[in-house]
């Protein structure tokens, strides 16, 4: 798909989000001077050719008492880590989950996945099934905790003609 100069413009003005509004695609067609359905359209166009991954809320964990952090990190066997990244992946309580190459000598770990929790102790348990899941294929792991939020945005275009 080729993106137009509207397309452009569309993912700039929603890019921070969607209004709240009983109509939100609406709102957003009136800021552009689009049509509700022109809107709708675009931003399904430019799902299914993955210009935009998804449309979706984005809850504060913090606000839902989730105070507890951490990215666990994974050294798994090359050959399987593509499979069990895509089951730790599927996970409920995992939010992020990649693979990343090694930093040999200092980082062995391949595997991250994000779990988040109301305590330490909860996520300790999460961080154990995981465990048990890569148990045959995982030679070690680790925990890194979040103790502050730097930036906490997703991409934004500065220049939605670039």
């Amino acid at each position: 798909m080729n993106m137009d100069a509207t397309d452009r413009r569309l993912i700039a003005a929603t890019q921070g989000g969607f209004p709240l509004a009983p109509a939100p695609y609406a709102e957003v067609a009136s800021w552009l001077g689009l049509t509700e359905d022109e809107v709708i359209t675009r931003l399904g166009k430019m799902l299914d050719s993955g210009i935009i991954r998804r449309i979706a809320v984005a809850p504060n964990h913090y606000a839902l008492g989730m105070m507890a952090n951490g990215m666990s990190v994974w050294d798994v066997d090359d050959a399987h880590a593509i499979e069990m990244g895509a089951k730790v992946g599927a996970l409920e309580f995992v939010s992020h989950c990649y693979l990343r190459p090694r930093a040999l000598p200092d980082w062995p770990y391949n595997l991250f996945a994000m779990i988040h929790g109301a305590t330490r102790d909860e996520v300790e348990v999460k961080r154990r099934e995981i465990s048990r899941l890569l148990e045959p294929f995982c030679h070690s792991n680790d925990i890194l905790y979040s103790t502050r939020i730097l930036k906490k945005t997703g991409l934004r275009l500065t220049d939605p003609g670039a």
